[in-house]
């Protein structure tokens, strides 16, 4: 059927087609894509400036950017993984178990949080897991990662694709769609997920033991630091045993100085005082949450002073941002004089605040411990300071201290935040929107993420490709040219049942997804599957839904979706173990939404 084009139409498909060959090809990132398909579909006329540029204040990119943040905070008060750790111990002996029991738990926390942050909560837990039970890391792996990608069809906040999904429904004078209203779909699709890998995916998948989280590589554990008990301690008047029994204070004292002298073993009964200094073996976490706990602080920082480049209120600073580590070089002149005895203050302006060591224990304070070759000292000092370090011979390199703050006593708090945030927008007290806004500013101004951890914690490529994603589905529509493809389709399939038609568009819509992002091919397919739907007399509502369920849950390929890509490595899988495992799940998934979607938006609810 030939394609009569009018300029305009011309003008969109030209721009729609160098923007997928940009996409596909990855020549440029996705960002920069969107940010010129903004400027191409201003300047060629097919959109004003203001609608252009109307997808960066668009509900979908506002709610992206909001459950960032919730998901940020549900991280960094360290509920996603306790959340994680109940999973993991729930999760049993038996294989069959681990999966009945993660699958489900990792599709319903993906419904609510970016899937992503989920799979990577749940990738250390789930590699512990194999290691403990003695199940090869890639029969969990996968699964894992495919039950996070079908947990984001449970509500339009699991995916962009579904809120791009929604706009489009807007822009056709249809109402948007829920929060829930997909949730029986998805539902049904992380049921049917957790049976294939139950009853035939086991048998597909491959067994390789798991590889190292290289992510981790300069991460290290068990610090040794020092803290001051303050007048308004919640320490004081208390037993070592009593304070290491507290969740809130992850360490183990190793050892106890009052008055410059050390105290004796064992601290069984000896109860802790004003001024008294605790020598401590601590995870980069636990140093950097003893920073914001009151009535304790680390005893360098109290003795020496904070370095000026640190402000007053460290409630808006990320406190890990000012440390660093450096490694002894074993040609040091450092090595074998104690901490004091160099004077890092004086020498570098900085202040040591704790110490790694990979063999020996510490059983004095810091200032008296002798340095040796490959110690590892975390510093804290402004940028001048750290320059001079990481010239000075003496170290080997510098590399990011690898600890986040974690405030985890207001985990109960993120969680009410993320609750009433969920119950605000599905029982309607506010749009979608506002409610994931609400959210998201309370999370902040209860301290439970930071105002830089909040903004880190967006991930700015997704929200610009959004923003440009929103104004090419209008442009479409603008231009006449999803009408056009629209006829085009009705005359190929015009004649064909419902339920094909839904399984060609699922078919396509699950190829493209495969190398773009979600969010794209919805922006490129749902316009013109809203608009065959109502050419054809039907609800755009299945035909839509079935264009971003298909963007958003098939697994054709570990490219597909980024948690592919966050467990290959460590699963070790290759390229056609994701083929063989994912073609007949993706079929699967297929066959539940063009089943019920039309069931859920039947016939009888005419376009107007």
């Amino acid at each position: 059927m030939p394609l009569d084009l009018n300029l305009p139409q011309l003008s969109f498909f030209i721009i729609l087609i160098i923007a997928l060959a940009l996409l596909i090809t990855e020549r440029l990132r996705n960002d920069l894509v969107a940010l010129l398909i903004i400027l191409a579909l201003a300047l060629t006329g097919l959109l004003t400036p203001e609608e252009a540029l109307s997808g960066f204040g668009s509900e979908p990119a506002i709610i992206v950017a909001a459950i960032f943040v919730l998901s940020g905070a549900l991280h960094q008060t360290g509920l996603s993984e306790t959340i994680g750790a109940w999973i993991g111990h729930l999760a049993g002996n038996s294989y069959n178990q681990a999966l009945a029991v993660i699958m489900p738990a990792v599709a319903l926390l993906s419904a609510f949080t970016h899937h992503l942050t989920t799979t990577a909560v749940m990738l250390p837990v789930t590699l512990n897991l194999s290691r403990e039970r003695n199940i090869p890391a890639s029969r969990l792996l996968m699964p894992l990662s495919f039950a996070a990608s079908l947990g984001t069809t449970i509500t339009i906040i699991g995916a962009p694709a579904f809120l791009i999904a929604s706009e489009t429904l807007r822009q056709a004078d249809r109402p948007g769609l829920g929060i829930f209203s997909i949730a029986p779909i998805g539902l049904s699709l992380s049921l049917a997920g957790t049976l294939f890998m139950l009853l035939l995916g086991r048998f597909l998948l491959p067994a390789h033991e798991g590889g190292d989280d290289q992510a981790n590589r300069f991460r290290l554990d068990a610090y040794f630091t020092e803290l001051t008990v303050l007048p308004d301690s919640p320490f004081l008047d208390k037993t070592v045993p009593e304070v290491e029994a507290n969740d809130r204070y992850p360490f183990k004292v190793v050892g106890w100085v009052r008055n410059r002298r050390s105290m004796r073993r064992p601290f069984n009964e000896q109860r802790l005082r004003e001024n008294d200094v605790l020598l401590i073996r601590a995870s980069p976490e636990a140093m950097v949450a003893i920073r914001q706990e009151p009535g304790v602080e680390l005893h360098p920082i109290q003795q020496y002073g904070a370095p000026q480049s640190e402000t007053a209120d460290s409630q808006t600073e990320d406190i890990a941002d000012l440390l660093v580590q450096a490694v002894l070089a074993p040609t040091s002149d450092l090595a074998g004089r104690t901490i004091g005895e160099v004077d890092f203050r004086e020498r570098y302006g900085v202040i040591v605040v704790g110490l790694w060591r990979k063999r020996g224990w510490l059983q004095q304070e810091l200032a008296r411990t002798r340095l040796r070759p490959g110690d590892v000292l975390v510093l804290q000092g402004d940028e001048e300071a750290l320059n001079h370090i990481a010239k000075d011979r003496a170290f080997l390199m510098m590399v990011p201290f690898q600890g986040e703050t974690r405030l985890r006593r207001k985990a109960p708090l993120a969680g009410g935040i993320m609750l009433a945030t969920v119950i605000a927008a599905a029982f309607n007290f506010m749009t979608i929107e506002m409610a994931a806004l609400v959210g998201a500013v309370a999370m902040v101004l209860t301290g439970c993420i930071t105002p830089r951890q909040a903004y880190r914690a967006i991930d700015a490529r997704i929200y610009i490709f959004i923003a440009g994603a929103v104004p090419l589905g209008l442009a479409m529509q603008k231009s006449g040219a999803s009408e056009l493809l629209a006829s085009w389709l009705q005359g190929a399939v015009g004649e064909w049942s419902q339920t094909v038609i839904l399984l060609v568009i699922f078919a396509l819509v699950a190829v493209l997804t495969q190398f773009m992002s979600d969010a794209a091919t919805a922006a490129v397919f749902a316009p013109v599957a809203a608009l065959l739907a109502q050419t054809l007399g039907h609800p755009p509502e299945p035909y839509v839904v079935t264009v971003a369920m298909a963007a958003v849950a098939s697994f054709l390929t570990p490219i597909g979706h980024h948690g592919n890509l966050l467990v290959y490595g460590p699963g070790r899988y290759r390229f056609m173990d994701f083929v063989l495992v994912g073609t007949p799940l993706t079929l699967l998934v297929a066959l539940i939404v063009v089943f019920l979607a039309p069931w859920l938006w039947p016939s009888r609810a005419r376009c107007h």
